[in-house]
């Protein structure tokens, strides 16, 4: 689609002009902002092995390496704490968040004991989908996103996850067992692998609907500098040019057909209708700031969205757990966004979210979404993306769900490369182990 490959080029631009990472002086980040609600992001970097699409700071575990990192975890937070910081929501990434249950769970009463959390949202791969993690977590997590990314076996085995966490039949039927433990459990999928056929995508949705569980998320594979030969030694080149089929096809099996079962929640997360998942409060949907647009974020690789910069912390544990332990916090390089970008990624983050607010937006801004952002608006209204386009909201037709799907796609490569420059700046054994070939020595 020329449309799509034009969307692309302008947010690849836009990201490699805004994106670039330059070093810091700051030993702490800023402080919270007045009236402002925050959510915490938390960055657990350990897994059993690394996965090849996967560009967010990972190791290989070790206990010896994760206990005092989740120490030092500890004692960042108690540092926003001092900044004087609250929050109302978590959100664990990783990384594999759950690999050290008793850590993770000891961070998570700790984060209760000093801030007004209300919500939990964690990670976990499904071999943590047992009754000893469940039981564990049950009270202290109220949204667990298990990392399924397809039921079928081959696309496991090109992933390397098949001998990790067990056959498509295996995960659907933990899934069962695990979804009566929270208040939302979402399989997170992803869709457009190179080798995945429409039977294969069809056959996902439908093991979707039949598994119970009351949220999923579909999103679009993407790439990174650090990722793309791994990526294209396992699961072959992207097919960009039916994306846009693809997206068509899950969203109507999920959303729009006579016998859906599902509610859009964002464009590619759908909650299963019937539930009431508004009783859980504004749980995070994702780690990419869609219920809460500002959050630090603690850990090593961690990446924090505060007043219009993002700050990036080492991806060094060793430096990591050193600036800790030193009483301080380990930010390594920030980008300052512009106004225009700010815009920008307002529109990004509220179309992912399916509506735009214009009077929000004016009274953010100080000047209207059309007079802000004339070609993106004339862009999308050419294409037409819109369905409801007034003085009061834009919301979207299925063509401008997929355009805003574009756009988060092509803003989540950008962070990617931001932390590729990050991860550039390893060295030693640490460089090794990532650069080498992914295992523990």
């Amino acid at each position: 689609m020329l449309s799509e490959r034009m969307l692309t080029g302008v947010i690849k631009t836009m990201t490699k002009h805004e994106l670039q990472m330059e070093p810091v002086t700051e030993k702490m980040m800023p402080g919270p902002k007045p009236g402002m609600h925050y959510m915490l992001y938390m960055h657990i970097p350990f897994c059993e092995r690394l996965c090849p699409y996967c560009s967010f700071n990972r190791y290989p575990f070790r206990e010896e390496i994760a206990r005092p990192y989740f120490k030092n975890l500890r004692r960042e937070m108690l540092m926003l704490k001092d900044l004087g910081y609250d929050f109302e929501s978590i959100y664990c990434g990783g990384g594999t968040p759950t690999i050290m249950i008793d850590e993770l769970c000891e961070t998570l009463d700790m984060a209760r004991d000093l801030f007004s959390i209300r919500e939990v949202s964690s990670e976990t791969n499904p071999n943590h989908l047992t009754k000893p993690y469940l039981e564990k977590l049950t009270g202290r997590v109220q949204r667990l996103s298990v990392g399924v990314q397809s039921f079928n076996d081959d696309l496991l085995r090109q992933m390397d996850r098949y001998e990790k966490y067990g056959s498509g039949a295996e995960i659907f039927e933990r899934i069962g067992e695990a979804k009566d433990y929270f208040d939302i459990l979402n399989v997170d999928m992803i869709f457009n692998f190179p080798s995945q056929t429409p039977d294969v995508l069809m056959h996902d949705v439908e093991m979707i609907r039949a598994c119970g569980c009351q949220q999923t998320t579909f999103s679009p594979l993407y790439f990174s500098r650090a990722t793309t030969k791994k990526m294209l030694d396992t699961l072959g080149h992207p097919a960009y040019a039916r994306e846009y089929e693809y997206y068509l096809m899950l969203d109507e099996a999920l959303a729009e057909g006579a016998d859906a079962a599902f509610d859009r929640r964002t464009v590619w997360t759908f909650n299963r209708r019937g539930q009431d998942l508004h009783a859980c409060g504004e749980v995070p949907v994702d780690e990419f700031g869609v219920t809460y647009e500002e959050y630090p974020a603690i850990g090593s690789g961690a990446v924090t969205h505060l007043d219009g910069t993002i700050y990036v912390n080492t991806f060094s544990l060793a430096q990591y757990n050193a600036d800790i332990e030193a009483g301080h916090m380990s930010l390594m390089g920030k980008t300052k966004m512009s106004k225009r970008d700010l815009m920008r990624y307002r529109f990004m983050q509220d179309l992912y979210s399916l509506r735009l607010d214009k009077h929000r937006f004016e009274a953010d801004f100080g000047e209207t979404v059309e007079h802000g952002l004339p070609v993106e608006m004339a862009f999308m209204r050419a294409n037409g993306a819109f369905a409801t386009d007034t003085a009061d909201e834009l919301t979207l037709t299925p063509k401008g769900r997929y355009y805003a799907l574009v756009m988060q796609r092509q803003f989540l490569s950008g962070l990617n490369e931001l932390r590729d420059q990050a991860r550039a700046a390893l060295t030693g054994p640490e460089h090794e182990l990532l650069f080498g070939d992914g295992t523990p020595a």
